[in-house]
């Protein structure tokens, strides 16, 4: 008899198992909130909002981007160079073809001819010359650029510039004695810089007279 009880006990499914059993029911039928798709929450009238007020995120304009593109190098040499002379007041020569300019570049004086490979020259204070036929028209500039294309175009950028024959020589002589006296006689450095730029202007100025 007590065979037959242990038997039966022994038959009867465990509460672990049974809990076991109930778990996997409620799995299959029903799933974890995890599992389940987010509803849409997207707020139309915010999202309209933030379009008018969002911030433009194109990438800068560099000044490349305003550029023309460069002019094709011809494959020939142009029998006239064409110069544009400019100040920040005025243009003195804009589209002039020329047989040749002669400039008053730092290392020296260099003559630009059609063809010149390109180059881009600092100027400092002398003469510039501008060769057409046999008319030579000469400017005094105190400094600037000479941008020199391969395409027989020059572009020259200067801070002042006269014609020589429109300066006085009794002003340019008054002004060289003047600060020469002033550079001999300076007692800091400052003055002495100051000083040294007009002497080398009025020496400059000077040798485009005479010279």
């Amino acid at each position: 008899m007590l065979q037959k009880a242990a038997a039966r006990l022994l038959s009867r499914p465990t509460v672990a198992a049974a809990s076991s059993a109930a778990a996997t029911m409620l799995t299959k039928h029903r799933p974890f909130s995890t599992d389940l798709a987010a509803a849409p929450t997207l707020d139309q009238t915010f999202v309209e909002a933030w379009r008018k007020v969002v911030p433009n995120l194109d990438p800068p304009k560099t000044p490349l981007s305003f550029l023309k593109p460069r002019p094709p190098v011809p494959s020939s040499i142009p029998p006239k160079l064409t110069v544009n002379f400019y100040l920040p007041y005025s243009s003195e020569l804009s589209g002039k073809e020329v047989d040749m300019v002669i400039v008053p570049a730092t290392t020296g004086q260099m003559g630009v001819l059609p063809g010149h490979v390109g180059t881009i020259a600092e100027l400092k204070p002398g003469v510039l010359s501008v060769h057409e036929g046999n008319d030579v028209t000469k400017y005094f500039v105190s400094s600037g650029f000479a941008f020199i294309h391969p395409n027989s175009v020059t572009d020259i950028i200067a801070v002042e510039a006269v014609p020589i024959d429109r300066i006085d020589s009794s002003q340019v002589q008054k002004g060289l004695v003047e600060f020469t006296h002033k550079l001999n006689s300076a007692s800091t450095d400052y003055e002495k810089a100051e000083a040294q730029i007009a002497v080398d202007v009025y020496s400059a100025l000077n040798s485009a007279l005479t010279g």
